[in-house]
């Protein structure tokens, strides 16, 4: 559960420490092990942000206290604003600006909820303040969703380091040893400043997921994770610990957030690395509010790797039903609802069989209470040579790229 805060000269001198070790848990460490491992310490990472000049939520709105597990469930159809505002600007990889009129068009074309990724780093100063005029734009965006009475899922995206290297400081995070001390300033700091700028004015519609495929970047493990490897059993026990720090920073705010759900990730969000027991989901005070989140583009073959599989075969099918039982069995029937928060098909000139994929995809999910957000980046047209073709609303002309794929969404979600 919380633990006490030590005094901010302790964790002054426990965070000063550059060699870490993220593998152990030992609660009862010494303090000569604490300074060299703060790990072992529950210390909390400083507030560093300026009080000042960060977005104050001051509305006031009741939570309805429905269920983690209903919740996901009325999500219903999911979707992407994606290479937006997760993008170094919002336009710069190639999407337009984000517009009330698109996101009332999404709603009425019968998508329920979105989610909204965001990088935040490249919005922060050397105090960890994020810049208040960033904050204001992704809650307009946030606010039009909801006012289309959406559901809406607001992360930490692109804010993973891309280097195994020492990272600089406000850059964001990396789950291993070199960088935990500073990742656990970003997450801790950050989270702080989102949960002060959306609390109380908001109420269910409204889920935080505190990161974004954290992974080792520019590692052979970035994507695939190997229990037996040392790094990566390092990497998830760094990450169960960054897990804690945001979601201890959502719960301290108070207010709605005392009760609002939180979606955890595992390493690279990948549903091996959820299974595999080096993953802990993080301590709540608020028992049934977690939510856990992983990312399917599955069967890989099929729905990601180019050329691959371009026929969505009953080998193929049998290999995804296996996935959603298997986060059925250690998830969903111990009380942690799923969100698959990223999953498409990358279009190969197979729209048929694609079809054929998102039918089973959603139905077979479904079953387990699972819901789904399609990831969309805007690449509509079909290249057997580049992946990646996760492109389904035109945002610019405001209608699906293809309509058999939104009929099998909405199909098979209600």
């Amino acid at each position: 559960m919380k633990k006490i805060l030590k005094t901010l000269f302790f964790v002054s001198l426990v965070f000063s420490t550059v060699f870490l070790s993220c593998a152990t848990n030992n609660k009862s460490a010494s303090t000569t092990q604490e300074q060299t491992n703060p790990l072992q310490s529950d210390a909390k990472p400083p507030k560093l942000y300026d009080e000042n000049k960060i977005l104050k939520d001051d509305g006031k709105i009741e939570f309805k206290g429905i269920s983690a597990a209903q919740t996901v469930i009325d999500m219903k159809v999911g979707w992407n604003l994606g290479n937006t505002l997760d993008a170094p600007g919002e336009t710069q990889w190639g999407q337009p600006l984000t517009t009330k009129e698109m996101i009332d068009t999404l709603a009425a074309s019968g998508i329920k909820s979105i989610r909204i990724p965001v990088s935040w780093n490249i919005h922060m100063d050397s105090s960890y303040t994020v810049n208040k005029n960033w904050m204001n734009r992704v809650k307009t965006i946030v606010d039009w969703a909801i006012e289309n009475d959406m559901y809406v899922i607001l992360n930490c995206h692109h804010d993973n380091y891309n280097n195994p290297a020492k990272m600089p400081k406000g850059h964001g995070y990396y789950p291993n040893k070199t960088n935990y001390v500073e990742s656990a300033k970003f997450v801790y700091n950050l989270w702080s400043q989102i949960a002060t700028a959306f609390n109380n004015g908001y109420d269910e519609h409204l889920v935080f997921e505190v990161l974004n495929e954290p992974r080792l970047c520019g590692t052979s493990h970035e994507w695939w994770f190997d229990k037996n490897a040392a790094e990566c059993v390092e990497a998830a026990a760094c990450l169960n610990k960054l897990n804690q720090f945001a979601l201890d920073a959502i719960r301290e705010s108070g207010g709605n957030n005392q009760k609002r759900y939180v979606m955890i990730p595992a390493l690279g969000a990948s549903v091996d690395s959820a299974l595999a027991s080096a993953f802990k989901m993080p301590e709540d005070d608020e028992a049934g509010k977690l939510i856990l989140s992983a990312h399917a583009y599955s069967p890989y073959t099929f729905a990601m790797q180019t050329p691959g599989a371009k026929s969505f075969t009953p080998a193929l099918q049998n290999e995804l039903a296996g996935i959603f039982k298997r986060l059925n069995d250690k998830f969903v029937t111990n009380g942690y609802p799923v969100v698959i928060g990223e999953y498409g098909a990358t279009n190969k000139g197979n729209l048929e069989e694609r079809v054929k994929w998102f039918d089973f995809f959603i139905s077979d999910s479904k079953k387990y209470g699972i819901t789904c957000f399609l990831w969309d980046n805007g690449a509509a047209e079909a290249n057997p040579n580049q992946g990646e073709k996760f492109g389904y609303f035109d945002r610019r002309n405001l209608k699906w790229f293809f309509p058999e794929i939104l009929d099998s969404l909405v199909k098979n979600s209600n």
